[in-house]
């Protein structure tokens, strides 16, 4: 499975805001120098995340965006599900069009894989993925120098 890019930044983004040691509210301008990434993709990222509660987002002079919760609390399964279509086929909605799906057992194979991903993804929380912190912000800072 592969998730989209939009996912992938957002929990880059969770990522970026987790390792921080400033306690100023970080820009996405700041993120996207950061990861080599565009900022208009970050802002976009930044709106997701800011709408389903992860993000606070400040305007103005001395704003920018801060964690709402500790990163403890942070599921990476709960991210995922929020940030990413998991409808791994046209019969997994509502307007299958699909004529051997009433007999078609791939359906529910795809759908224990897919559940098995999400619930391996629900053992973890955003702290764990970042207890190499150290590492993790030496290697955003030399991206940034670069």
């Amino acid at each position: 499975m592969q998730l989209t890019a939009h996912t992938d930044y957002s929990l880059r983004l969770l990522i970026y805001m987790a390792v921080r040691t400033d306690n100023e509210p970080a820009t996405v301008q700041d993120v996207a120098l950061h990861y080599g990434i565009s900022a208009h993709h970050v802002a976009k990222v930044a709106r997701t995340l800011v709408q389903l509660g992860y993000l606070t987002s400040h305007r103005g002079r001395g704003g920018g965006l801060e964690l709402t919760r500790a990163p403890s609390e942070i599921n990476i399964g709960e991210v995922v599900r929020q940030t990413e279509n998991l409808r791994l086929l046209e019969c997994f909605g509502p307007n299958s069009s699909c004529p051997i799906e009433p007999g078609c057992t791939l359906k529910s194979v795809l759908g224990e894989a897919l559940q098995a991903f999400i619930d391996v993804l629900d053992r973890y929380v955003l702290a764990d993925v970042v207890e190499n912190r150290q590492e993790l912000r030496g290697l955003l800072a030399k991206q940034a120098a670069s």
